[in-house]
């Protein structure tokens, strides 16, 4: 290895952790590793889903986290790992969607919750085991499964 490769490693290595680091502390990323919904609001394209979850029927039973991730240590920090970084990409490049759309692995996440907080309610009409014909076994007439937030989409926070 040549002796400049060294020096020339090190630099880019504390190039990359100090721009790590100063992006951190820039976004406030601390405060995404709390479960105050606040936080939620650090980037300017949530505050309308945080203004209408101040106004929603669980703001006073369930936060971001209570819905948005999943209910272990584990899961719970890799969800809030893996959003995180592609929140940060997305807002950084200026790609996000807008209107924000929820992705297959967080609609996932969110229904288990739903039917984790809720369970003595989706344990009766789920459709696992519920006779051919009824509505517990399909909605409306199609072969999709029974999903809470396709009903209920608007209960946590109402977005226009």
């Amino acid at each position: 290895m040549a002796r400049w490769m060294l020096p020339l490693t090190a630099i880019l290595i504390g190039a990359a952790v100090g721009i790590g680091v100063f992006t951190f502390g820039y976004a406030k990323g601390a405060s995404y590793l709390t479960n105050d919904p606040a936080a939620c609001a650090n980037c300017h394209v949530m505050d309308d889903h945080y203004s209408a979850w101040l106004k929603s029927s669980h703001r006073a039973v369930a936060g971001c986290n209570d819905c948005h991730t999943p209910h272990n240590f584990v899961n719970k920090y890799y969800t809030k790992a893996l959003n995180g970084f592609w929140h940060s990409f997305y807002f950084t490049t200026g790609t996000y969607p807008y209107p924000l759309r929820i992705t297959a692995r967080n609609r996932e996440v969110t229904e288990g919750a739903c039917r984790y907080c809720h369970e003595p309610i989706t344990e009766t009409i789920d459709h696992a085991g519920a006779p051919a014909g009824t509505v517990a076994a399909h909605v409306g007439g199609d072969d999709e499964p029974l999903s809470c937030i396709r009903c209920h989409a608007n209960v946590g926070h109402r977005v226009r």
